[in-house]
């Protein structure tokens, strides 16, 4: 009988096999599941796909993996931690900060960011000095966030500070509405705010709340430290080859100088220094395409101040910054050659100007393509059904002009098709852009090109006795 039972526990322990890991799960499934937040400092869809630096970074660490990443975001930061604790998400990348009451529900990777957390007042208003002159005043913050916890403890030193956790409202949204005047204050972190004065320069940081805070992805507690450990270990080694700088760099690198456009004074400057450089291959492009050379001219202006090296922070480059994917769809071989781009800035203009519906007039149809040229089709169509929501009307460019910025508020952004998307760019795009035309169509009011008519619709381009751009120059 011993003998038996010998034999029979040696093959149970023979069938049995040690779990795999977490790590090896997600090799299995070919899958990493990572939840986010849809705003512009994690994720959102930019005109030719998924873009943000949490987005990148996830997609890094996936790749890394040899699995597909599948990405989701959520309403709010708070929504998060429940993803990753249930183990519906293996990771929550949606610059979390990390507090001692976040790691009561979470374990914490490596940090990878710092921001600081500041309020934020209207410009030309009272501006705070410190905690107490926030006592009595409308203070919101997002539910969820580290800015209430930080609040929270601030009220043991200050018990007559009172705000409000919005229960729907993101930072893009409440910085939106400081900017406004809907809002007296907010607390928002550093990056947010950086990002958000290219969109609301009335926006002012009046002082900072405490210091500076670390940000990591947030992952199940309790379980196996495999994915933990592979997740320190890309961050060591996208840090080491300075990938993670780049995308620093890329996202939030920029200044307040970058994001604010040049004046006058420097435009008409440019005109007379710059322009005369590029101008025969802006009317050379234009013919092609059946534009006003003008019109074009002054999107390279908007683009790059007329730079053929110049960058953005997203990595797109040349006069007419165009991305690596719309250069290689219109043939262009090198983006840094001032005729090639503004020829297949011209190209892509165009293409996405016959998209527009041909019931529409102009001058809209061309303010449109322009949004769309910036934001990309989907987001301009996704304004033009909130447009009609509202009870606007979508074929006109003073309607969409109003609902685009409605992109960036989650109660309007969740209705529609492709999400969150940076409204507030498209209208300053084309409204400087309309600004740089108007001038340059006044100073070449004498120049033997046909004039725009009367109702402003954009002309034929006809033939220039302009001497030939200088190629040499930089």
């Amino acid at each position: 009988m011993r003998a038996v039972s010998t034999i029979s526990l040696c093959a149970l322990l023979a069938t049995c096999q040690v779990p795999p890991t977490l790590i090896e799960q997600i090799l299995a499934e070919g899958e990493l599941r990572v939840v986010t937040r849809n705003s512009p400092t994690t994720y959102y869809l930019g005109p030719e796909g998924p873009v943000g630096i949490e987005y990148e970074l996830a997609k890094g660490f996936a790749d890394s993996l040899g699995v597909e990443l599948a990405i989701y975001s959520l309403d709010s930061i708070g929504a998060m931690l429940p993803e990753v604790a249930s183990g519906r998400a293996h990771i929550a990348a949606g610059g979390l900060s990390v507090t001692e009451k976040r790691r009561q529900v979470v374990d914490f990777g490596p940090t990878y960011r710092s921001v600081t957390e500041q309020v934020v007042y209207r410009n030309g208003t009272l501006r705070p000095r410190g905690v107490e002159d926030l006592i009595g005043n409308h203070l919101e913050v997002m539910d969820g966030s580290s800015h209430a916890e930080t609040l929270q403890a601030l009220r043991y030193e200050h018990p007559q500070l009172t705000w409000l956790e919005h229960p729907v409202a993101d930072e893009e949204e409440l910085l939106e509405r400081v900017s406004n005047g809907e809002l007296r204050f907010t607390v928002a972190d550093s990056s947010a705010i950086q990002v958000s004065q290219y969109f609301h320069p009335e926006v002012r940081v009046a002082f900072e709340l405490g210091e500076p805070q670390d940000l990591a992805w947030a992952m199940k507690p309790g379980l196996d430290d495999s994915l933990r450990d592979a997740v320190a270990r890309y961050f060591d080694q996208v840090g080491g080859t300075g990938l993670l700088a780049a995308l620093e760099d890329r996202y939030f690198g920029h200044t307040e100088d970058d994001f604010d456009y040049v004046g006058a004074r420097t435009f008409l400057r440019h005109i007379e220094r710059r322009l005369p450089r590029y101008r025969v291959w802006f009317q050379e492009a234009a013919r092609g395409v059946d534009m006003d050379w003008r019109l074009l001219a002054a999107v390279g202006y908007q683009e790059s101040h007329w730079n053929p090296n110049a960058v953005s922070p997203t990595g797109v480059r040349g006069l007419m910054m165009l991305t690596n994917t719309t250069a290689r769809s219109l043939g262009i071989t090198d983006r840094e050659d001032p005729r090639q781009s503004i020829d297949g800035g011209a190209r892509y203009l165009r293409r996405v100007l016959n998209r527009i519906p041909e019931r529409i007039a102009e001058p809209d149809r061309t303010w449109l393509a322009l949004a769309a040229y910036n934001i990309g089709w989907g987001h301009l169509e996704d304004a033009r059904v909130i447009t009609e929501i509202r009870d606007g009307d979508p074929d006109t460019w003073s309607d969409v002009r109003e609902s685009l910025p409605l992109l960036t508020q989650r109660k309007w952004y969740s209705r529609v098709r492709y999400g969150y998307a940076r409204g507030w760019a498209p209208v300053h795009y084309v409204d400087n852009i309309r600004s740089y035309y108007e001038v340059l169509l006044w100073l070449t009011a004498d120049d033997t090109e046909e004039p725009v008519t009367a109702d402003n619709e954009l002309p034929d381009e006809s033939a220039s006795d302009e001497t030939p751009a200088d190629k040499d120059a930089a």
